[in-house]
């Protein structure tokens, strides 16, 4: 039995109090969907900025009526201290997934950016350490690594960030280690690497690449490739991304105050990308058949990003169970069904 099994399993046997913030978007939808299937009771936070009321009625849709029963939604801000206290109180685990992605968001709006994942951090690291929470599990970054050119990734070794928004989630991760050493309050940070999914967002100038490419390739339209195509990324699948905030969550007291690579360890590039989702589209029956769409770089972005997930493996017991091709081939049939 894996260590996530064995925590499944244990949290069924002994139910727990969550919060989840960011719980209409995409990650916290998600998480949401495992908790109740494990018999958890959840409240859920979320302005929807960025998050949407038909991510909670899916998720409605896939729960029994007993389980959704055990679901209690705020509609508050992260950036009202209010609102924080009031959705921590009588937590055990916080998993803060509230924020504004997206690097050129961060180019474009730096001041919302820093509103909502610099202050409305503070408020969340403050309302949880007066609450008394038994752990404290936040989204961290992989921007954070920024300009530092060694693949792949250490959690040790961090570059100059190189957008707005990786500041913005490198200042998280210093307020969490001040915490720690001020006031003994102990958090896990997650360095997401390109998580993609279910109840992803295609829609937007900020749309992340799997969705918006699956979507105009579904449609018909154009793909467009930033810069060569040769630019690679550690795609996750977002079940990897569940098992690790429940791991983390979970965890040891010797495994907190640290942050995490959360991701398979793997590099696609763009061009290999653009290729396995016209597959597997192909396979669920949607044809396409332009070519890519080749333009200028796009500004802040890094060249390369793969992790290192030595660490988390060996601290939290975190196993991926799918590679991109694996999540890809998951998520597809909800892509067809959903992104049309």
């Amino acid at each position: 039995m894996s260590q996530y099994e064995a925590i499944q399993k244990s949290l069924i046997d002994a139910p727990k109090v969550w919060l989840v913030t960011g719980v209409a978007g995409f990650i916290g939808s998600n998480l949401l969907e495992t908790l109740l299937k494990l018999n958890q009771t959840v409240v859920g936070l979320d302005n929807f900025a960025t998050g949407f009321q038909h991510n909670l009625d899916e998720v409605q849709s896939l729960v029994s009526p007993e389980q959704w029963a055990r679901f209690r939604f705020i509609e508050g801000d992260i950036r009202n201290l209010e609102d924080c206290q009031s959705a921590c109180l009588g937590i055990d685990y916080v998993l803060h997934q509230a924020a504004l992605g997206s690097v050129p968001r961060s180019i474009a709006d730096p001041i919302n950016t820093n509103s909502t994942n610099i202050d409305g951090f503070l408020n969340m690291l403050v309302a949880a350490r007066d609450a008394k929470v038994a752990s404290f599990t936040y989204a961290a970054s992989s921007s954070t690594y920024g300009d530092h050119p060694a693949l792949p990734k250490v959690e040790d070794t961090i570059g100059n960030p190189l957008s707005p928004y990786a500041v913005t989630k490198y200042v998280n991760e210093l307020y969490a280690d001040v915490f720690a050493r001020t006031y003994g309050f102990h958090t896990i940070g997650l360095r997401y690497f390109n998580i993609f999914g279910k109840r992803q967002t295609p829609d937007g100038a900020y749309a992340a690449v799997i969705p918006k490419w699956t979507a105009a390739m579904i449609k018909g339209e154009d793909v467009y490739i930033n810069g060569d195509g040769d630019t690679s990324r550690d795609f996750n699948f977002i079940e990897n991304a569940v098992q690790a905030n429940i791991l983390a969550a979970t965890a040891n007291d010797e495994a907190k105050n640290q942050v995490y690579n959360v991701a398979v360890g793997g590099r696609t590039t763009l061009n290999t990308l653009f290729d396995a989702l016209k597959e597997h589209l192909a396979n669920n029956g949607v044809e396409y058949a332009k070519a890519p769409v080749y333009r200028d770089f796009r500004a802040g972005d890094v060249r390369h990003s793969q992790a290192d997930i030595s660490k988390i493996k060996n601290e939290l017991g975190y196993e991926p169970k799918f590679n991109i091709i694996q999540g890809i081939e998951k998520a597809m049939p909800w892509y067809v069904k959903f992104l049309a």
